[in-house]
Protein backbone atom coordinates (compact mmCIF):
# COMPACT_ATOMS: atom_id res chain seq x y z
CA UNK A 1 0.00 0.00 0.00
CA UNK A 2 1.12 3.29 -1.29
CA UNK A 3 0.70 6.37 1.17
CA UNK A 4 0.88 9.81 -0.25
CA UNK A 5 3.68 11.24 1.67
CA UNK A 6 3.69 15.59 2.65
CA UNK A 7 6.21 17.21 0.84
CA UNK A 8 9.46 18.44 2.60
CA UNK A 9 9.24 21.95 4.46
CA UNK A 10 11.46 24.67 2.87
CA UNK A 11 13.16 26.63 5.81
CA UNK A 12 14.66 30.06 4.84
CA UNK A 13 17.61 31.47 6.51
CA UNK A 14 16.14 33.38 9.01
CA UNK A 15 13.84 30.67 10.88
CA UNK A 16 16.90 27.67 10.90
CA UNK A 17 17.79 28.81 14.21
CA UNK A 18 13.90 28.06 15.68
CA UNK A 19 14.45 24.56 13.69
CA UNK A 20 13.85 22.05 16.20
CA UNK A 21 15.99 18.83 16.72
CA UNK A 22 15.36 16.05 14.54
CA UNK A 23 15.59 13.27 17.31
CA UNK A 24 18.53 11.10 17.31
CA UNK A 25 16.30 8.65 18.93
CA UNK A 26 13.66 5.91 17.84
CA UNK A 27 10.32 5.02 19.36
CA UNK A 28 8.67 1.68 19.56
CA UNK A 29 4.64 2.67 20.13
CA UNK A 30 3.26 -0.97 20.35
CA UNK A 31 -0.73 -1.26 20.67
CA UNK A 32 -0.98 -3.41 23.45
CA UNK A 33 -0.64 -7.75 23.48
CA UNK A 34 2.66 -8.20 22.08
CA UNK A 35 3.71 -11.53 21.07
CA UNK A 36 5.55 -13.05 23.96
CA UNK A 37 6.40 -16.25 22.43
CA UNK A 38 2.78 -18.05 21.89
CA UNK A 39 2.21 -19.48 18.63
CA UNK A 40 -0.28 -17.06 17.72
CA UNK A 41 -1.51 -13.67 18.76
CA UNK A 42 -4.06 -13.13 20.78
CA UNK A 43 -7.89 -12.01 20.39
CA UNK A 44 -7.29 -12.83 16.36
CA UNK A 45 -6.72 -15.33 13.91
CA UNK A 46 -3.31 -16.37 13.29
CA UNK A 47 -2.19 -14.46 9.97
CA UNK A 48 -0.29 -16.36 7.32
CA UNK A 49 2.70 -14.32 7.76
CA UNK A 50 2.78 -14.22 11.83
CA UNK A 51 6.24 -14.48 13.26
CA UNK A 52 6.62 -14.56 17.05
CA UNK A 53 7.82 -12.18 18.82
CA UNK A 54 8.35 -10.00 16.35
CA UNK A 55 7.34 -6.31 17.67
CA UNK A 56 9.76 -7.41 20.93
CA UNK A 57 12.12 -8.13 18.18
CA UNK A 58 11.56 -5.10 16.50
CA UNK A 59 12.27 -3.37 19.35
CA UNK A 60 15.44 -5.26 20.49
CA UNK A 61 16.79 -4.64 16.58
CA UNK A 62 16.09 -0.86 16.50
CA UNK A 63 18.80 -0.49 19.97
CA UNK A 64 21.73 -1.73 17.18
CA UNK A 65 22.95 -4.11 19.97
CA UNK A 66 23.66 -7.80 20.37
CA UNK A 67 23.34 -7.32 24.22
CA UNK A 68 21.52 -3.74 24.86
CA UNK A 69 20.94 -3.01 28.30
CA UNK A 70 16.90 -2.07 29.07
CA UNK A 71 14.83 -0.14 32.00
CA UNK A 72 11.42 -1.28 32.30
CA UNK A 73 9.11 1.03 33.82
CA UNK A 74 5.77 -0.72 35.08
CA UNK A 75 4.33 2.94 36.87
CA UNK A 76 1.35 2.85 35.00
CA UNK A 77 0.66 -1.03 36.19
CA UNK A 78 -0.95 -1.75 39.78
CA UNK A 79 0.89 -5.00 39.63
CA UNK A 80 4.46 -3.62 38.79
CA UNK A 81 6.26 -6.37 39.73
CA UNK A 82 4.12 -9.09 37.76
CA UNK A 83 4.10 -7.24 34.70
CA UNK A 84 8.38 -6.94 35.01
CA UNK A 85 8.56 -10.55 35.60
CA UNK A 86 6.46 -10.96 32.47
CA UNK A 87 8.55 -8.60 30.47
CA UNK A 88 11.88 -9.86 31.72
CA UNK A 89 11.07 -13.39 31.00
CA UNK A 90 10.39 -12.30 27.35
CA UNK A 91 13.02 -10.27 26.51
CA UNK A 92 14.91 -13.61 27.46
CA UNK A 93 13.86 -15.06 24.42
CA UNK A 94 14.90 -12.77 22.00
CA UNK A 95 18.59 -11.97 23.96
CA UNK A 96 17.89 -9.28 26.42
CA UNK A 97 19.65 -10.21 29.51
CA UNK A 98 20.14 -6.84 31.42
CA UNK A 99 17.06 -5.43 32.54
CA UNK A 100 16.14 -3.36 34.91
CA UNK A 101 12.63 -2.68 36.71
CA UNK A 102 11.95 1.18 37.34
CA UNK A 103 8.44 1.77 39.19
CA UNK A 104 7.12 4.66 41.30
CA UNK A 105 4.08 4.78 43.17
CA UNK A 106 4.17 9.03 43.73
CA UNK A 107 5.93 11.68 42.58
CA UNK A 108 7.95 12.08 45.64
CA UNK A 109 9.52 8.66 44.72
CA UNK A 110 10.40 10.18 41.82
CA UNK A 111 11.76 13.21 42.93
CA UNK A 112 13.95 11.00 45.82
CA UNK A 113 15.15 8.21 43.41
CA UNK A 114 18.56 8.60 41.92
CA UNK A 115 18.54 7.18 38.86
CA UNK A 116 20.61 9.79 36.67
CA UNK A 117 23.37 6.68 36.12
CA UNK A 118 20.85 4.09 35.25
CA UNK A 119 19.41 6.83 32.71
CA UNK A 120 22.82 7.25 31.09
CA UNK A 121 23.72 3.46 31.22
CA UNK A 122 20.34 2.19 29.66
CA UNK A 123 20.27 1.60 25.65
CA UNK A 124 16.58 1.48 25.45
CA UNK A 125 13.30 2.05 27.95
CA UNK A 126 9.90 0.04 28.20
CA UNK A 127 6.69 1.69 28.97
CA UNK A 128 4.24 -1.34 30.09
CA UNK A 129 0.67 -1.29 30.51
CA UNK A 130 -1.76 0.36 32.61
CA UNK A 131 -2.92 3.55 33.44
CA UNK A 132 -1.53 6.28 31.12
CA UNK A 133 -2.94 9.00 33.58
CA UNK A 134 -0.29 7.61 36.08
CA UNK A 135 2.63 7.77 33.71
CA UNK A 136 1.82 11.75 33.13
CA UNK A 137 1.00 12.60 36.79
CA UNK A 138 4.12 11.03 38.45
CA UNK A 139 6.36 11.88 35.55
CA UNK A 140 5.26 15.20 34.30
CA UNK A 141 8.02 17.90 34.51
CA UNK A 142 10.40 15.50 36.79
CA UNK A 143 14.09 15.52 35.71
CA UNK A 144 13.77 11.76 35.35
CA UNK A 145 11.54 12.76 31.87
CA UNK A 146 13.48 15.48 31.15
CA UNK A 147 16.23 13.27 31.36
CA UNK A 148 14.56 10.52 28.70
CA UNK A 149 14.09 13.48 26.48
CA UNK A 150 17.06 14.72 26.39
CA UNK A 151 18.54 11.36 25.50
CA UNK A 152 15.85 10.82 23.12
CA UNK A 153 16.71 14.03 20.99
CA UNK A 154 20.62 13.77 21.16
CA UNK A 155 21.18 10.47 21.28
CA UNK A 156 20.38 7.09 19.36
CA UNK A 157 18.30 5.56 22.73
CA UNK A 158 15.41 3.45 22.09
CA UNK A 159 11.90 4.77 23.77
CA UNK A 160 9.01 2.19 23.85
CA UNK A 161 5.50 1.84 24.65
CA UNK A 162 3.01 -0.80 25.14
CA UNK A 163 -0.99 -0.08 25.29
CA UNK A 164 -1.19 2.62 27.64
CA UNK A 165 2.84 3.03 27.94
CA UNK A 166 2.42 3.96 24.12
CA UNK A 167 -0.46 5.78 24.67
CA UNK A 168 1.08 8.07 26.93
CA UNK A 169 4.54 8.77 24.14
CA UNK A 170 1.99 10.95 22.45
CA UNK A 171 0.33 14.45 22.86
CA UNK A 172 -2.51 14.45 22.84
CA UNK A 173 -3.20 11.82 25.07
CA UNK A 174 -6.74 10.13 25.42
CA UNK A 175 -7.23 9.07 29.39
CA UNK A 176 -11.33 8.28 29.28
CA UNK A 177 -13.67 7.78 26.94
CA UNK A 178 -14.95 3.59 26.50
CA UNK A 179 -17.34 2.37 23.40
CA UNK A 180 -20.51 2.90 25.09
CA UNK A 181 -19.93 6.85 25.11
CA UNK A 182 -17.60 7.23 22.21
CA UNK A 183 -20.13 8.72 19.61
CA UNK A 184 -21.11 11.37 21.79
CA UNK A 185 -19.64 14.59 21.50
CA UNK A 186 -17.00 16.06 23.91
CA UNK A 187 -17.24 12.42 25.99
CA UNK A 188 -13.89 11.67 25.02
CA UNK A 189 -11.33 13.17 27.63
CA UNK A 190 -7.68 13.89 26.75
CA UNK A 191 -4.32 15.44 28.33
CA UNK A 192 -1.43 16.68 27.64
CA UNK A 193 0.63 13.13 27.39
CA UNK A 194 4.64 12.59 27.68
CA UNK A 195 5.01 14.60 24.57
CA UNK A 196 7.36 12.18 22.44
CA UNK A 197 5.30 12.29 20.00
CA UNK A 198 3.84 16.20 19.75
CA UNK A 199 0.37 16.89 17.57
CA UNK A 200 -0.35 12.92 17.24
CA UNK A 201 -2.78 11.04 19.59
CA UNK A 202 -2.21 7.64 20.29
CA UNK A 203 -4.59 4.88 20.69
CA UNK A 204 -4.24 0.96 21.59
CA UNK A 205 -6.00 -2.48 20.66
CA UNK A 206 -7.37 -0.19 18.21
CA UNK A 207 -9.55 -2.49 16.14
CA UNK A 208 -9.93 -5.27 18.95
CA UNK A 209 -11.56 -2.55 21.04
CA UNK A 210 -13.07 -0.66 18.13
CA UNK A 211 -11.69 2.85 19.53
CA UNK A 212 -12.06 4.55 15.67
CA UNK A 213 -14.72 6.75 16.65
CA UNK A 214 -13.15 7.70 20.21
CA UNK A 215 -9.82 8.77 17.83
CA UNK A 216 -12.19 10.68 15.26
CA UNK A 217 -13.36 12.81 18.12
CA UNK A 218 -10.09 13.74 19.13
CA UNK A 219 -9.06 15.05 15.42
CA UNK A 220 -12.08 16.47 14.81
CA UNK A 221 -11.58 18.67 17.74
CA UNK A 222 -8.09 19.49 16.95
CA UNK A 223 -7.44 18.78 12.93
CA UNK A 224 -3.70 19.46 13.74
CA UNK A 225 -3.16 16.58 15.45
CA UNK A 226 -3.23 13.24 13.34
CA UNK A 227 -4.73 9.87 15.05
CA UNK A 228 -2.63 6.67 14.99
CA UNK A 229 -4.82 3.82 16.17
CA UNK A 230 -2.71 0.77 16.48
CA UNK A 231 -3.39 -2.77 16.97
CA UNK A 232 -2.67 -5.33 18.98
CA UNK A 233 0.16 -7.69 18.53
CA UNK A 234 1.43 -4.77 16.07
CA UNK A 235 3.98 -1.26 16.26
CA UNK A 236 5.17 1.52 14.69
CA UNK A 237 9.21 2.28 14.05
CA UNK A 238 9.21 6.01 14.66
CA UNK A 239 12.27 7.48 13.12
CA UNK A 240 13.68 10.89 12.66
CA UNK A 241 10.50 12.35 14.94
CA UNK A 242 8.32 11.16 11.67
CA UNK A 243 9.02 8.70 9.64
CA UNK A 244 7.13 5.63 10.62
CA UNK A 245 7.42 2.09 9.54
CA UNK A 246 4.73 -0.90 10.51
CA UNK A 247 5.30 -4.18 11.73
CA UNK A 248 3.53 -6.82 13.24
CA UNK A 249 0.17 -8.93 12.56
CA UNK A 250 -2.39 -5.86 12.51
CA UNK A 251 -3.36 -2.89 11.17
CA UNK A 252 -2.22 0.57 12.21
CA UNK A 253 -5.57 2.94 11.61
CA UNK A 254 -3.58 6.73 10.61
CA UNK A 255 -6.91 9.25 10.70
CA UNK A 256 -6.42 12.80 9.13
CA UNK A 257 -8.53 15.58 9.82
CA UNK A 258 -6.48 18.33 7.55
CA UNK A 259 -9.42 18.73 5.34
CA UNK A 260 -12.42 18.61 7.47
CA UNK A 261 -15.08 21.25 5.64
CA UNK A 262 -17.54 20.49 8.95
CA UNK A 263 -18.07 19.51 12.07
CA UNK A 264 -21.00 19.79 14.71
CA UNK A 265 -18.56 21.32 17.32
CA UNK A 266 -21.26 23.77 18.19
CA UNK A 267 -23.60 20.78 19.38
CA UNK A 268 -21.61 19.37 21.59
CA UNK A 269 -23.50 20.11 24.69
CA UNK A 270 -26.32 18.83 23.60
CA UNK A 271 -25.59 14.63 24.22
CA UNK A 272 -25.78 13.79 20.62
CA UNK A 273 -23.52 11.93 18.23
CA UNK A 274 -20.54 13.73 16.69
CA UNK A 275 -20.54 14.40 13.04
CA UNK A 276 -17.61 15.34 10.52
CA UNK A 277 -17.24 15.70 6.61
CA UNK A 278 -14.02 14.66 4.87
CA UNK A 279 -11.79 12.84 7.51
CA UNK A 280 -8.87 11.27 5.69
CA UNK A 281 -7.89 7.44 6.46
CA UNK A 282 -5.14 5.18 5.95
CA UNK A 283 -5.06 1.62 6.74
CA UNK A 284 -1.32 0.49 7.37
CA UNK A 285 -0.02 -3.09 7.63
CA UNK A 286 3.53 -4.52 8.32
CA UNK A 287 6.06 -3.01 6.06
CA UNK A 288 4.02 0.14 5.30
CA UNK A 289 5.37 3.52 5.92
CA UNK A 290 4.26 6.95 6.67
CA UNK A 291 5.35 10.18 7.25
CA UNK A 292 3.97 12.35 9.42
CA UNK A 293 2.75 15.98 8.31
CA UNK A 294 4.59 18.87 9.59
CA UNK A 295 1.43 21.37 9.95
CA UNK A 296 2.26 23.16 13.17
CA UNK A 297 5.46 24.96 12.78
CA UNK A 298 7.82 24.14 15.73
CA UNK A 299 9.07 26.80 18.03
CA UNK A 300 11.17 27.79 20.88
Amino acid sequence: MKVKQPGKRSIDKKSKENHAPIPAGVLVVIGGKENKGEEAPENKKKPADFIKLEVLQAFKDATHKREPVVEIITTASSEGAESFNDYKHAFEKIGISTVGHIHHATRQEVLDDPLEERIKRADAFFFSGGDQLLLTAIYGGTQFLTALKERYIHEPVVIAGTSAGAMALSTPMIYAGSQDVQELGGEIKVAMGLEFLKDVCIDTHFVHRGRFVRMAQVVITNPTSIGIGIEEDTCIIVKNGRDLLVMGSGLVVVIEGFQIQEANIKRFSEDKPITARNLSVHLLADGDTYTISEVNPPHK
